[in-house]
């Protein structure tokens, strides 16, 4: 049975990579994209399986608004992406509260928002998955990108607690933590803070340790394996880096736990 997608972001990379392939198996998508222009190569292709709706995920109203104007036009919705975002890379004592609130609006409140506007609809149906695009970057947080992890930590939190507050209602929660993709989040769509001489050391290692990435279209198999599973798993960790880099945090995580855990104990009692 052909399901109805809600993509954010639908413009570029993963957005529209997965806009295009789920109009492809014969879903019917509407996308979102600040620039509506960006969108009529594939509303030309597509016709009325496809919804172009111009937005900026950090207007609530606007965001509440396209998810009805979505509901109204398909008359129903079988699958919320979370997808629009961007990294902003800067070391934690470059950061102005500008850069971090821009950041924390765009990747964590523009989700919210999206996420509360589709719960109801979602609700009223039975059935429904809420898929969040984090990153492996949401386990594991990596120098000069602070902001980022602060923001995709912050959906995670959000998104774990969801999927126990809408379990009964029939609505399934999904966090995507794919690992560097060949998109625009680390180019074209990135933010810079002005950077301080004592971190370019730091600035050019990060720079000179990129490694070449696979194609957007590498995630699409995944997505629909999760979107089509009876029982998706909560969260999914998207290529071999990515589980690298998450089982490593862990292991870590878990082991201090464990050399501090007369301490933690301790503190059980006066």
């Amino acid at each position: 049975m052909s399901k109805v997608w809600f993509i954010t972001g639908a413009s570029r990379g993963f957005g529209r990579t997965w806009t295009l392939a789920a109009l492809q198996r014969g879903d019917r998508v509407a996308g979102t994209a600040r620039d509506l222009s960006v969108l009529d190569d594939i509303a030309g292709q597509y016709g009325d399986a496809f919804l172009p709706l111009q937005l900026d995920v950090t207007d609530r109203d606007a965001d509440f608004a396209a998810v009805q104007q979505a509901h109204e036009y398909f008359e129903r919705l079988d699958v919320v992406v979370n997808n629009a975002g961007y990294g902003h890379f800067g070391f934690i004592e470059e950061l102005t509260e500008q850069d971090i609130r821009n950041q924390m609006e765009t990747n964590f409140f523009g989700a919210l928002w999206i996420t509360q506007a589709a719960i109801p609809i979602m609700r009223a149906q039975g059935t429904g998955h809420i898929v969040q695009i984090s990153s492996v970057g949401g386990v594991a947080a990596f120098p000069m990108i602070g902001a980022y992890n602060s923001s995709k930590w912050a959906l995670e939190g959000m998104s774990e607690a969801l999927s126990q507050e809408v379990a009964e209602f029939g609505i399934k929660v999904t966090i995507i933590e794919p690992s560097g993709f060949a998109t625009e989040w680390g180019n074209n769509s990135a933010v810079h803070s002005a950077g301080l001489p004592h971190y370019e050391t730091k600035r050019t290692a990060r720079a000179a340790a990129r490694r070449e990435t696979p194609p957007a279209e590498a995630t699409t198999a995944a997505l629909f394996a999760v979107v089509d599973a009876e029982q998706p798993p909560l969260r999914l960790l998207l290529s071999s880096p990515a589980l690298t880099f998450a089982t490593s945090a862990y292991r870590t995580r878990l082991d201090e736990w464990d050399a501090w855990a007369d301490i933690t104990r301790g503190a059980d009692s006066v």
